[in-house]
């Protein structure tokens, strides 16, 4: 009888200690619901909460029941952090949401944009507006020198596999620093170049735009067959769940002004700035960030019929919606005028996790009031919930919480790199090749007696990345992190025997002088980000126009515009002998080497209209008054050589 007693007891116990939700064998759906009945209104709120490392501690996470923390731009545990850094940083802060109550791991994200930019040593690839003018096969085609060809661009073949292969190196690269989740692809179409996320938007094409939407399954892994519409995944400890940007409609703005309003019919906003999201959410996409700009006067995050009527209901997306940094403060003007009512607007327009980042007590304090006062339903509470623990247990957050030492090697690894110097040459596009097309200048012969490499942007690291790299806004320089500046490149890939003079920015007299057989000239924008990054002139940044000048005319030239976007050139064009777009190709330089001496050949075309004056913009591929210097789809493409 006292063996049964005590077997009893024991099975009492057992079972006690038996928690559903904690048990991978159970079904995801009554995992979710075992939690959601045993948490609190602030257990709730608490995962609501997105908050920035700077305000982040162990003991914040555990007290306040912190669902999610994030690195802003340039926020970083210390200046040139290693992996482990990182890992030691999260784990740390992880820790203090698994010593909770119930043990409800917090999710990290980071702005992981062209690569894990905002991390040391990683490999940065070359931002959207590049990747959007690869293509998967060099067809070999006539070129359209002087004029739009439309029979040409029916041949034109996107590269979506490449840019499957870069989210599957980003994916590796952040989880190497402990962090799970990546607040990319931005999917945004950008229709005004004036705009200073440009160079975040793939094309002016939502048709281009879709088909980079394969990153997501390189960020995340491919969906298993039979998987369900609208329902997230990722595919364990070496993938990230992915965030499609900024919904929607976050390109179209007038004149392009950053956060501002996009003035456009149904139509319109439905056929050029959503069909991406169709192709997100069909791909599994684990969250959407909501876009700071508004739809004809509507903020977007107060926007309860695009957000919850449309992308939850009619779409059918399972992931959880974020806000982005401090928005929904703006969804009044001044900001922050009426919180509380801005909490409200945001939550109730189904916004599931508030990116708060910092006064996260007002935010939860103000959320809890509203639930309490019955203006926010409880429903709308759990709806959010359920949504964040449903990533979080896709992702296998539960059962390894804690990131390890395994992946650390990937950072800045060399086959990634190769991969940024693949993408790099794929990503120039060739504009103009000789005075005449019988007299080509590219390919450049690599024996020569001398050569001039001149521009501010040639042996600057900082500017060929761009902004979003190390901090928000970039860096200038060569010391921001680890990687191969033009100038490298070029002294890389001639012959020995060449001699390779750099002057950022030579007189006249001095390159008529020096008997140069050619010179390279790099320039183009400094960086910047976002709103900082709002142009009306579009133009080059001084001197680089006094280079071109200076040389351009004295001798051969080649010139090479590192820009986030289409900028003035019509000025120039006629003293330039062959030039090239590179955009912001990111911390592997060599990749324009290789194209220039002709390793390989130039195979990008145009994903955006190159304008002649910024009086036509916006002016976008099929308007009525088309007529650009450079169309859409345009480029001029070259053969490899052997030997030069």
């Amino acid at each position: 009888m006292k063996v049964f007693v005590l077997f009893c007891l024991w099975a009492v116990i057992v079972e006690a200690e038996y928690v559903k939700y904690k048990d991978p064998k159970q079904p995801m759906g009554a995992r979710i619901r075992d939690l959601m009945k045993r948490m609190t209104l602030e257990e709730k709120i608490g995962q609501m909460t997105q908050i920035e490392r700077k305000v982040a501690s162990a003991d914040v996470v555990k007290q306040y029941f912190i669902g999610s923390v994030l690195s802003g731009g340039g926020s970083v545990p210390a200046p040139k952090a290693s992996a482990v850094d990182w890992i030691n940083m999260v784990n740390e802060i992880q820790r203090g949401a698994l010593s909770t109550r119930l043990g409800i791991p917090m999710i990290y994200g980071i702005d992981a944009v062209h690569g894990h930019n905002n991390v040391y040593n990683a490999t940065i690839f070359p931002h959207n507006i590049g990747l959007g003018v690869t293509r998967q096969v060099n067809i070999n085609s006539k070129n359209c020198a002087s004029a739009f060809c439309s029979d040409y661009l029916k041949v034109l073949i996107w590269d979506p596999d490449l840019v499957k292969r870069i989210g599957a190196a980003t994916a590796l690269e952040v989880r190497a620093t402990g962090i799970p989740y990546a607040f990319a692809p931005c999917i945004a179409v950008c229709r005004d170049p004036r705009w200073g996320r440009c160079y975040e938007s793939y094309s002016e094409d939502h048709k281009i735009v879709r088909t980079m939407t394969e990153i997501i399954p390189g960020l995340q892994g491919d969906l298993p067959p039979n998987s369900r519409k609208g329902v997230p995944f990722v595919d364990g400890k070496s993938k990230v769940a992915a965030c499609a940007k900024h919904f929607v409609g976050d390109g179209g703005t007038v004149r392009g002004i950053d956060e501002n309003n996009t003035v456009i019919n149904s139509n319109g906003l439905f056929g050029i700035h959503m069909p991406a999201y169709y192709d997100s959410i069909i791909k599994g996409v684990s969250t959407v960030m909501v876009s700071y700009s508004s739809w004809n006067g509507e903020r977007m995050h107060a926007n309860r019929y695009l957000v919850t009527g449309f992308l939850k209901d009619k779409l059918n997306f399972r992931g959880f919606v974020i806000s982005d940094w401090q928005a929904i403060d703006r969804i009044t003007s001044p900001p922050h005028a009426n919180y509380t009512y801005s909490v409200q607007a945001g939550v109730s327009a189904g916004i599931d996790m508030i990116m708060v980042p910092e006064n996260y007590t007002e935010f939860i304090d103000a959320l809890t009031l509203l639930v309490k006062d019955n203006i926010i339903p409880m429903r709308r509470i759990d709806d959010a919930v359920k949504r964040i623990l449903r990533v979080k247990f896709i992702m296998g957050l539960f059962e390894n919480p804690l990131a390890d030492l395994s992946l650390v090697n990937q950072l800045g690894s060399q086959e990634h790199r190769e991969l940024a110097r693949e993408a790099v040459r794929k990503s120039l596009v060739l504009l103009t090749n000789g005075k005449s097309n019988s007299q080509p200048l590219l390919p450049l012969p690599k024996k020569a007696p001398k050569i001039l490499v001149a521009g501010t942007h040639a042996d600057n690291l900082g500017y060929q990345c761009g902004g979003w790299t190390i901090e928000w806004q970039g860096v200038a320089g060569n010391d921001l992190t680890v990687g191969t500046t033009i100038l490298s490149a070029i002294k890389k890939t001639v012959d020995p025997s060449t001699q390779v003079v750099y002057q950022q920015n030579p007189d006249a007299n001095f390159v008529k002088s020096n008997e140069f057989d050619y010179a390279i000239v790099v320039v183009g924008e400094v960086p910047y980000a976002e709103m900082f990054g709002d142009s009306t002139n579009l133009t080059i940044t001084e001197p680089g126009p006094s280079t071109i000048n200076n040389i351009c005319g004295a001798v051969k030239c080649v010139v090479v515009i590192v820009s986030g976007r289409p900028v003035v050139l019509e000025p120039y064009v006629d003293k330039i002998d062959a030039l090239v777009a590179a955009w912001l190709p990111g911390t592997e330089g060599q990749g324009v080497a290789d194209a220039l001496f002709g390793d390989y050949g130039f195979t990008g075309k145009l994903a955006r209209t190159w304008f002649k004056s910024v009086d036509q913009l916006p002016m976008n591929v099929g308007d009525r008054h088309y007529d650009p210097l450079f169309p859409f789809g345009f480029g001029l493409t070259t053969q490899p050589v052997k030997m030069n």
